[in-house]
């Protein structure tokens, strides 16, 4: 797909004569439209009031929607938190399956990207389930670098 800079929002795609396709960083997203996006992808889920804490306490919030005449629908979204100075964690990542294999997830990550190597984030870090490690290889990311393992805890 080509996208275009449109330098307010982040990157437009016109899919047709009538729809495009555009980024947004604004925080300000309904979060039932967000959670009918992750109905879509069947994420469990999670308590609004937690979301929307989640989204307050992000380093960055994007969003990718389309827009058709004066109609715009939540495709994609993805969020990071961050120490604000070397490394940040990318989470929520989904697009809407209509959207999916497009290029689109691939977009997304590469907005969020930019957006984090624009504030001098030098370490991005994710995580991600089985069945979507190869996309992320393909955007980059490794398992385990340098022999580095995650450590988790979780309360009983």
């Amino acid at each position: 797909m080509q996208f275009e800079r449109d330098g307010v929002e982040g990157t437009n795609n016109r899919t047709d004569g009538s729809s495009r396709i555009f980024f947004s960083t604004e925080r300000e997203i309904d979060l039932d439209e967000l959670e009918e996006l992750c109905d879509a992808v069947g994420w469990s889920r999670r308590p609004m009031r937690k979301v929307k804490k989640a989204i307050q306490h992000s380093f960055l919030v994007a969003s990718m929607w389309q827009q058709r005449g004066a109609t715009r629908r939540l495709i994609g979204f993805a969020r990071a938190t961050s120490d604000h100075a070397f490394n940040a964690t990318i989470w929520d990542v989904v697009v809407h399956p209509e959207f999916q294999s497009k290029g689109l997830g691939k977009a997304l990550m590469k907005y969020v990207i930019k957006k984090l190597r624009s504030e001098d984030i030098s370490n991005i870090t994710l995580f991600a389930d089985p069945h979507v490690v190869n996309f992320y290889r393909r955007m980059g990311f490794m398992a385990d670098p340098e022999g580095i393992k995650g450590m988790f805890w979780y309360p009983d």
